[in-house]
């Protein structure tokens, strides 16, 4: 196992469409490609989408076949799940795709402010007991406010009800924009085709008969967020663990 990720790091080094960028970029809060993705990276003006925890990058190239007027990035700090879908793009010429190797909380030391369309997240890790480090938290919204157009879209899906009750609530607390969200997605009469697409998680969790949530929302323009009240907590643990 560990000589076969060893292989697919070395492999992954010659990706072409795959940035690996050091610890001091990240912490330094700025890089080379900071406002340039345009140029240096996809050499085109089309806007930037995000699918942050991408994993295998399932989605992040499924959502570039069916949406070619867009550039997409896949971000994980996982480098032998980054091999897949980077694998994959290459595989299948996808030229508006390219993945990176970083945390989430660095996001800002790569991307200008009004530099990021939209964002995805899929399949996030529930955190149940720290609701700071969800990637829907109050402190991540506001990184993906300083990185984001004025309305950019923040797409959550997820099998975890905990975060599907989160999201709404952090959605109400800061009075964004709901523009749309379902407890059970496959349970609706019709359903856009880039919302089929399952990852290999989502699969799983299908399997185990969870319903899959869905959530999108406008950041609103907004640059400052505060977390929910706690009062559902408790509601929301029970709610999400007793689902499985």
């Amino acid at each position: 196992m560990a000589r076969n990720k060893l292989a697919k790091f070395a492999e992954l080094e010659t990706f072409p469409n795959v940035i690996q960028p050091t610890m001091e970029e990240a912490l330094g809060g700025f890089s080379e490609l900071k406002g340039n993705w345009h140029t240096q990276i996809f050499k085109n003006k089309k806007p930037i989408v995000l699918e942050l925890g991408c994993g295998m990058g399932e989605y992040t190239t499924a959502l570039a076949k069916h949406f070619p007027e867009n550039n997409y990035i896949g971000i994980d700090i996982k480098g032998a799940r980054l091999y897949h879908g980077a694998r994959l793009a290459l595989k299948e010429k996808l030229t508006n795709v390219a993945f990176m190797k970083t945390r989430v909380e660095f996001i800002k030391s790569f991307f200008a402010p009004g530099e990021v369309s939209e964002i995805w997240l899929t399949f996030s890790d529930p955190q149940p007991k720290f609701a700071k480090k969800r990637l829907m938290s109050a402190f991540y919204n506001e990184i993906y406010a300083s990185i984001s157009k004025p309305e950019a879209i923040i797409h959550v899906k997820t099998d975890s009800l905990l975060l599907y009750d989160y999201t709404l609530d952090i959605v109400k607390k800061n009075k964004l924009n709901l523009l749309f969200e379902t407890e059970n997605l496959y349970q609706l009469p019709e359903i856009a085709p880039y919302l089929h697409e399952k990852t290999k998680y989502e699969g799983m969790a299908i399997g185990h008969g969870k319903p899959i949530t869905y959530v999108n929302y406008s950041l609103s323009s907004k640059s400052q967020f505060v977390e929910p009240l706690n009062e559902r907590a408790y509601r929301q643990y029970v709610r999400a663990y007793d689902a499985k």
